[in-house]
């Protein structure tokens, strides 16, 4: 085909024609799942990108989303907000993919209300599970059915879609049982979706990633959270709360997990490696809770010995310190 038609050709489907000069476009990191994970995946990205020239693109499909195309070797890296599952292991052998994991960050699960809600001031996680709870689904419709003393009405719900890793930990840790949940309430794996829903709603009230509240608190309030059955006292989500283990159950680690093959691609491995050189700074810029930094040198190390697998065996554990998850060794 004549080149400049061929040029032409590649235009019109979207796909630029590549010269010798841009070979380097073709090296491409390519990245997708938790919307969570998104801002600080995104902001490292940014950074490499400026620094060596490398493309890296970032999608946000959910972890659960971002686990099938990682599973069937359509991404370098995976960005969750829970652990890997058990099916999803099970995807991954069958595949043929192995993996890398490594947790990155801490988030605190915030349960918000309208900046306007003046009644609620805290909440239980009781009454979180008789709001989110399959069993209420068209029966737990108004605030009051929460508490006596609160208004007469409707409840409008806003919380993460089911292929997000977000509803898969929120729903382990309040109900009970992973993504056991009422359907009947304005879902997305979008966080700025539910941020939106619930800042034009008086009687709104919704769940999301802690970045995405702190990014948005002057139009948000957030709830403190009283883990009754474990007898603790109110305690509102923040980074401090996170750090010192008091906000529970809805703190959680945050993870990548890296395709092992992928880390034979000059640009992956140098991305990972950049990964955790920076982490420790962007994560405070886009409102999350670092690791201490002997954690990064751990992954550092694991990243150096490629060692593969999982430290969670496809269950999730609530409230579990990174410090003794870091402990264990990943099994492939």
């Amino acid at each position: 085909m004549n080149p400049s038609i061929k040029g032409l050709v590649a235009l019109l489907t979207g796909l630029a024609p590549l010269v010798p000069g841009d070979l380097r476009a073709a090296e491409v990191v390519k990245i997708d799942g938790s919307s969570t994970v998104f801002p600080i995946t995104e902001a490292v990205a940014e950074e490499f990108q400026k620094a060596t020239g490398h493309r890296v693109t970032v999608g946000i499909s959910g972890t659960g989303g971002g686990f099938k195309k990682f599973t069937r070797g359509e991404t370098d890296v995976q960005n969750a907000s829970r652990p890997i599952s058990e099916s999803e292991i099970a995807a991954a052998k069958e595949t043929k993919i192995e993996f890398l994991e490594f947790p990155i960050a801490y988030d605190a699960l915030t349960v918000v209300v309208n900046s306007k809600n003046d009644w609620a001031k805290d909440i239980k996680v009781s009454e979180l599970k008789k709001i989110w709870e399959p069993a209420a689904q068209g029966q737990i419709k108004k605030w009051n059915q929460i508490r006596p003393e609160w208004p007469d009405k409707e409840i409008k719900l806003y919380g993460a879609g089911s292929d997000s890793g977000t509803f898969d930990y929120f729903t382990e840790a309040v109900v009970g049982k992973s993504k056991a949940s009422r359907g009947d309430y304005t879902a997305s794996e979008d966080d700025n979706v539910l941020v939106q829903g619930v800042e034009g709603d008086k009687f709104a009230l919704g769940y999301m990633g802690y970045s995405y509240y702190e990014a948005h608190k002057n139009r948000l309030k957030s709830l403190p959270v009283i883990w009754d059955e474990k007898g603790k006292p109110a305690v509102a989500p923040s980074m401090a709360t996170v750090l010192d283990g008091t906000y529970n159950p809805l703190s959680r680690p945050l993870f990548i997990y890296v395709n092992l093959k992928s880390l034979d691609k000059p640009e992956v491995l140098k991305f990972t490696e950049f990964y955790f050189d920076n982490i420790e700074k962007l994560a405070k810029e886009v409102n999350y809770v670092p690791l201490p930094a002997s954690a990064y040198e751990i992954l550092r190390k694991r990243l150096a010995d490629r060692q593969k697998g999982t430290a969670f065996a496809g269950h999730a554990d609530m409230a579990t310190p990174v410090s003794e998850i870091l402990k264990r060794t990943p099994v492939p």
